[in-house]
């Protein structure tokens, strides 16, 4: 989709590429069967780039969303949007605060063979649920945003999120 509006464009482009790391995530995940992949220079490169991912995506982009966007959005008559869109988020960041632990012993060389599995099944768990959740933003949450927000609007949340 083609978005007039530098607020979903801004997003849109968060959603592919958290989408992208997270197939890479999952990838990686289903290929590897032990732990002693979790040490390799391959696996540490992308285990510290989903971690800096992970603080930003469910950090500061749940944030923004949840602060200038869902109020927006319920205001105009979409609550139940809303309600699923943040339901989803406490659930996600419970998995992903779960999966950043273990992304943390895993960088710190410190990931045993009950951690590794952890790792395997909330990191699955975590690719699924984070895929399906910016997927639905793509399809339901952008193009609601795209008729409610006007350019002073579209201006006002952009800025409040380039400045958060």
């Amino acid at each position: 989709m083609d978005f007039r509006r530098q607020t979903n464009r801004r997003l849109h482009e968060e959603h592919m590429a958290v989408i992208d790391l997270l197939g890479r995530f999952q990838r990686a995940l289903l290929a590897a069967r032990d732990a002693p992949l979790a040490g390799g220079a391959a696996f540490q490169r992308l285990a510290r780039e989903l971690a800096h991912g992970l603080d930003f995506e469910v950090g500061a982009h749940f944030d923004f969303e949840e602060d200038e966007l869902f109020p927006r959005l319920a205001d105009a008559g979409e609550g139940d949007l809303v309600a699923l869109l943040e339901e989803e988020h406490v659930v996600i960041r419970d998995v992903a605060a779960t999966v950043r632990g273990l992304l943390a012993r895993a960088l710190a060389g410190s990931l045993d063979e009950a951690a590794w599995r952890a790792l395997r099944t909330h990191g699955l768990e975590l690719c699924e649920r984070l895929t399906s959740h910016a997927e639905k933003e793509e399809g339901a949450l952008l193009p609601a945003l795209e008729s409610l927000l006007d350019d002073d609007a579209d201006r006002e949340a952009f800025a409040a999120y380039a400045a958060a």
